[in-house]
């Protein structure tokens, strides 16, 4: 049934197009010229006019049917015929991927120690640094004059 559909909506589109492409138009196109004959310009603009609404409602007629048809046949949406299967959201690419991160237990910090604080195994509280001793820059050395 459906290949007798897709031909008769061939066939109604080879004429659709035949019968557009012989009205005349105001370029003149492939029309019909000129001239007297059996029928006035007039009634050949309404006869054509009249078979290109009949060819195009057989057009769309023939469209919808055979969109109809294809619905049927496939028995569900595109995502059921896919599976449902869900596409995995993309990792972000790390700055440095040769860095690794120790696995993080519990009770393990959120940020990161500071260097004074003492460390978490140390069972004595840490003594503060003594602080540096201030640098302070050296002299610059005096030129010595050549001796003569």
């Amino acid at each position: 049934m459906e290949n007798v559909v897709l031909t008769i909506h061939l066939i109604l589109a080879l004429l659709l197009i035949g019968v557009v492409l012989l009205q005349r138009s105001e370029g003149g196109g492939l029309g019909m010229g000129g001239g007297g004959g059996a029928v006035s310009a007039r009634g050949a603009a309404n006869a054509m006019t009249k078979l290109t609404w009949i060819f195009a409602i057989g057009f769309i007629i023939t469209s919808l049917t055979l969109t109809i048809m294809a619905a049927r046949n496939v028995g569900g949406s595109v995502t059921e015929q896919l599976g449902g299967t869900s596409i995995p959201a993309p990792v972000a690419p790390t700055a440095n991927p040769d860095l690794t991160l120790p696995p993080v237990s519990g009770d393990a910090p959120l940020a990161p120690p500071r260097p004074d604080a003492a460390p978490a195994d140390a069972t004595a509280p840490a003594t503060p640094a003594a602080p540096a001793a201030p640098v302070t820059p050296a002299a610059p050395a005096t030129p010595t004059a050549p001796a003569n």
